[in-house]
């Protein structure tokens, strides 16, 4: 199959191998992007993909880590991965002339990881470094804690670092084991987008990747939204709060209308909350609107950073800005988050790491690429009427209230929930 400048190619045991060419650069981004994340994780193994994810590149049958790391910087390129809620990403960017050996070496370690005990007691203290490093971060820990109180006793809402104390535990053999069980060609896209030649890149991967055990899609338990409250109180000098709603998912026919939505409302300098919270009224250094969406499930929310003198009228603000959305929304504000969103999505087309990772993206989780012109279309498609539909339908469900630091001038959510009545 073949769009432009994309190609696809399925092979029997459903291994994806999708290429986006682009003749204007010398660089090739490429990895392998896995369906599989932190919601697919037991209970007693939360964190496991991002342990995995880090054990990965400390070496395999036949490399060290430092031989990991010294080869594929000889040809100057890096080579790193991430971990996500529904995926998980090993990918590298090197010149086109070292597409052979970046491949290499992503097979490799994701067929041939040893996962070395002591290098596991390493990595393990790394990690739980990290952990104690997001912790102390309150702005970013703060989110961890709204989705948990979300999605609270599922894997949907645990943290995608995991559990110190899970961590401290997790042996080799488990940690292979899930490796085995999860990794399958079914649920696996390799993507390339650079100076690349598709039939190449087939023939490579099918080469390199022939140890890959069979079967497909992984299962995991559908997200269930609940929402609530925690207020956590620290010694700090801003309340950091997170306020959200029941979202929109991916496959969701408003999806497009709850991004333009998010963006209009706090996505830029010239949104509704940057511009009443902060230029107007001087309540904080930053606030802004979010639109998290997963295959099943999703998230709107507002993120701001308050003092505590402030925090008591910040709230009943916020809440009045969003009552303020299911009515009143001019022509001129959706053409200018409109604008902004396509901007985004067109200027990022520009760089071969990015498209990689779309391309990716769009074939877990919609199985086809999804070209620009089409996104672009549907975010031109969304009218006012739209967004006050989406808008009603945030504002129904049940808030998520996660307050940090000096939270005691913050509003409630029964008094949140009062304040947000349509």
């Amino acid at each position: 199959m073949q769009t432009d400048s994309v190609e696809i190619t399925t092979l029997e045991n459903g291994f994806r191998i999708a290429s986006d060419r682009m003749d204007s650069v010398e660089t090739v981004s490429l990895g392998i992007w896995v369906g599989i994340g932190t919601r697919h994780e037991a209970a007693a193994e939360n964190g496991v993909s991002h342990l995995l994810e880090h054990m990965a590149f400390k070496g395999t049958e036949r490399r060290s880590a430092r031989d990991i790391a010294v080869e594929i910087e000889n040809v100057g390129g890096v080579l790193n991965a991430y971990t996500g809620r529904e995926q998980t990403a090993y990918y590298a960017k090197v010149l086109s002339d070292d597409v052979p050996l970046a491949l290499d070496l992503i097979a490799d370690i994701l067929q041939h990881s040893t996962f070395d005990a002591e290098e596991l007691e390493r990595e393990r203290g790394v990690i739980i470094q990290e952990i104690g490093q997001a912790e102390d971060t309150p702005d970013d820990i703060v989110f961890d804690h709204f989705q948990e109180t979300a999605f609270p006793g599922q894997s949907m809402g645990r943290p995608v670092l995991g559990k110190a104390e899970i961590i401290a535990e997790l042996k080799s053999d488990a940690i292979a084991g899930y490796m085995r069980s999860r990794y399958r060609p079914g649920n696996m896209v390799l993507s390339a987008a650079g100076r690349i030649e598709h039939e190449r890149l087939v023939d490579m991967a099918m080469k390199a990747f022939d140890h890959l055990p069979p079967g497909g899609n992984a299962a995991t338990d559908p997200a269930r939204y609940q929402g609530g409250e925690l207020r956590l109180a620290r010694e700090l000098e801003q309340a950091h709060i997170v306020l959200g709603f029941d979202g929109i998912g991916v496959h969701d026919p408003d999806y497009y209308a709850s991004a333009v939505l998010s963006q209009l409302f706090g996505g830029g300098m010239s949104s509704r909350l940057f511009q009443e919270v902060r230029e107007k009224r001087g309540l904080v250094y930053g606030i802004h609107s979010f639109a998290s969406a997963w295959s099943d499930a999703g998230l709107f929310g507002i993120y701001a950073g308050t003092g505590e003198k402030e925090a008591a009228e910040l709230m009943p603000i916020v809440c009045d800005e969003l009552l303020k959305l299911p009515q009143d929304i001019s022509d001129e504000e959706i053409r200018r988050a409109s604008a902004q969103l396509k901007a985004g999505i067109l200027m990022s087309r520009e760089k071969t790491s990015a498209r990689c990772e779309q391309l990716a993206a769009q074939i877990l989780i919609h199985g086809r690429f999804i070209t620009p012109a089409e996104i672009v279309a549907k975010v031109d498609a969304v009218t006012g009427a739209d967004l006050a539909r989406v808008a009603r339908r945030l504002i129904a469900s049940t808030p998520t209230l996660t307050t940090m630091g000096p939270v005691g001038n913050v509003m409630d959510l029964a008094s949140l929930q009062e304040r947000l009545k349509l």
